[in-house]
């Protein structure tokens, strides 16, 4: 969607991906010769104030309703600043910028600083968030990459690298254990999917479809969130169509059972990384 807000990077080897600063947040992610990889609803509002759905919204520094604040938190609303970007040899870089103010206090009482780089090239994403604590009190937030994946055709997507995980599932409101790879077969109750699994850290995941293999890999944070919401949900959804559920699955690398704590001064860092095999 064209507005004054976005921007359009491209790699030297025609890799592309479009950023919004509205939510710091990544639209479109095509790599070298290929298609788009990220589920965007046509039906996002691209309005200041309001989440846009798909891509990969920032979620911080609260996830879903757990805490006092917005669901979600303020980064995917708030507007962000560009702060750099760089071609390299084999890639580029674009770096964005959010920085606590009135607004963010009244929210959340806290000073800090958020930056969101994006790395594209090949067949390849690489998404940081990094947090400082520029105050001079402890802070604590969870945090989200909440990642929309487009698929073809719902009904053959497996993850695989979650057996064995305890994961929260919030539709049915108990916590469970993963035995075997998850596949998603289309019934009712398997699609309303809202799952948070817990100690992921660093093993990677395999997002596979009949024609695509999607590498997921991530470092600094814990968990990963699968989800979707299913034909019944998703109707219920104002800025998705009837039928956005069956082309899209979240896999969302995130910090959510045990809460990112930062001393005044102290950073941190996390990351998710996207290879089309």
């Amino acid at each position: 969607m064209k507005s004054p807000n976005n921007l359009l990077i491209t790699a030297p080897d025609g890799a592309q991906a479009e950023l919004s600063l509205l939510g710091g947040h990544l639209l479109s992610w095509r790599p070298a010769g290929g298609v788009e990889q990220l589920y965007l609803s046509p039906r996002s509002e691209f309005t200041a104030g309001k989440a846009i759905r798909g891509g990969v919204p920032v979620i911080f520094p609260q996830f879903s309703e757990r805490g006092p604040g917005p669901r979600h938190g303020f980064a995917r609303t708030a507007l962000w600043e560009l702060v750099s970007q760089q071609q390299g040899k084999d890639d580029v870089l674009v770096v964005l910028r959010l920085q606590d103010s009135e607004d963010t206090r009244q929210l959340w009482p806290h000073a800090f600083e958020l930056e969101l780089s994006v790395r594209i090239g090949g067949r390849e994403l690489d998404i940081e968030l990094a947090c400082d604590n520029t105050g001079d009190a402890s802070l604590q937030f969870t945090a989200a990459l909440h990642t929309y994946l487009r698929v073809a055709d719902l009904d053959a997507v497996s993850v695989e690298g979650l057996a064995g995980l305890r994961y929260w599932d919030n539709v049915k409101k108990a916590e469970a254990l993963q035995r075997m790879d998850l596949l998603l077969t289309g019934e009712k109750g398997v699609l309303d999917l809202d799952r948070i699994y817990f100690g992921v850290k660093e093993r990677p995941l395999l997002v596979a479809e009949e024609r695509r293999q999607v590498v997921i890999r991530q470092q600094g944070f814990e968990d990963a969130v699968v989800w979707n919401p299913g034909p019944e949900r998703c109707a219920q959804l104002p800025d998705m169509p009837p039928e956005g559920w069956s082309e899209m699955l979240c896999v969302e690398a995130a910090s959510i059972g045990r809460p990112v704590e930062l001393q005044a001064g102290e950073s941190w860092v996390g990351r998710q990384s996207l290879s089309l095999v």
